[in-house]
């Protein structure tokens, strides 16, 4: 005997009942959160503190695929991103909100299971949902998120401040997304092809996961309030190490070497790149979607840094003069270039 999985089309609600169906179990977890969904405005109360505000927006087709992205984990995956940027300014996010563009291909328990995504994120994140907007789309889904941070004016940290000297770090490993990504594609190839075949995905559990459900790195955040360490430039790795080491020299007016024997990379994603034929180095540099965190200190701080969990010293902030270089284990140096995600 057959389940029929229940349907309630979009237009059964409305928008307004739509929004409070969805926000109904976000409970306001923040004191600055003063009012949240439900008015014309969210009122949020940073007292003494500076607000940092950071948007996303992801497009179906473009940003995600929902063959091999499951709802749930694309709401998590939408607030995560913009989590990162926030994290990126030496600052802790407090507030999101979540507007989406929707064709009629979507029921009310498909965006169930994408907003139980985000309140996981909400949660864990300990961050507050307090509005948005959605309307329809003819082409399928948008999300656009918001996050809203809060952090003290002489410890939020910028891409222009690093300095010749300073010391280049990295947090986590990188090439994961990019491989996991490979992986998903090339599973979605062979299913298109032979419908029956059930995808091969064993093995492949970390790569896979950084691709659909990264975590951002809050734990960096909290041991530089720990040490007492104010990063001189900071950046998110979202494109790709290689753009990112670039951003920081254009904005901070140096340039910069990494050393590739002192950039992380799992042992799992070195064996899929070369499964695939790539060079491992090249997916780290121009992969993207880590969400690790690209940074740099002073060197009097290096001590601080050293033994901190989880963070490498990959490099060196030079004269501009010197441009952006790899310097290869094999004792070559090379020119960096960005070759990761292109909007346009």
């Amino acid at each position: 005997m057959s389940t029929e999985i229940k349907r309630t089309e979009l237009n059964d609600l409305g928008e307004f009942a739509l929004i409070e169906h969805l926000t109904k179990n976000f409970p306001l977890q923040n004191k600055s959160s003063a009012k949240g969904i439900g008015d014309d405005a969210a009122v949020i109360d940073n007292g003494n503190f500076q607000t940092v505000i950071s948007t996303d927006l992801l497009v179906e087709g473009i940003h995600f695929d929902l063959s091999y992205v499951p709802l749930k984990h694309l709401g998590y995956k939408a607030v995560v991103v913009n989590l990162s940027d926030i994290y990126a300014m030496n600052a802790i996010p407090k507030q999101i909100t979540v507007s989406l563009a929707l064709s009629s291909r979507f029921s009310v328990e498909a965006l169930e299971e994408l907003y139980a995504g985000i309140r996981q994120a909400c949660e864990f994140y300990q961050v507050d949902l307090v509005g948005g907007d959605t309307t329809s789309s003819l082409t399928g889904l948008l999300i656009s998120v918001t996050a809203v941070g809060q952090g003290e004016a002489d410890k939020l940290v910028y891409r222009n401040g690093a300095k010749p000297g300073d010391i280049l770090c990295m947090t986590g490993d990188l090439g994961g997304a990019y491989l996991g990504l490979q992986v998903l594609e090339r599973e979605k190839q062979i299913y298109l092809e032979h419908p029956g075949v059930q995808p091969e995905l064993k093995g492949h559990d970390y790569i896979i996961g950084k691709q659909l459900k990264p975590e951002v790195r809050y734990d960096a955040i909290e041991q530089f309030a720990k040490a007492e360490l104010v990063p001189t430039a900071m950046i998110d790795i979202s494109d790709g190490l290689a753009s990112e080491v670039l951003h920081i020299c254009k904005a901070s007016g140096v340039g910069a070497f990494v050393e590739e024997g002192h950039v992380i990379i799992k042992q799992e994603v070195f064996q899929t790149a070369l499964d695939f034929r790539l060079d491992p180095i090249t997916c780290a540099l121009s992969g993207g979607e880590d969400y690790e965190l690209l940074f740099t200190i002073d060197i009097k701080d290096l001590e601080k840094v050293r033994f901190m969990n989880d963070i490498a010293i990959i490099g060196e902030i030079t004269d501009a003069k010197d441009g952006a270089t790899l310097h290869t284990k094999g004792g070559k140096i090379h020119q960096l270039t960005a070759q990761g995600w292109k909007h346009f």
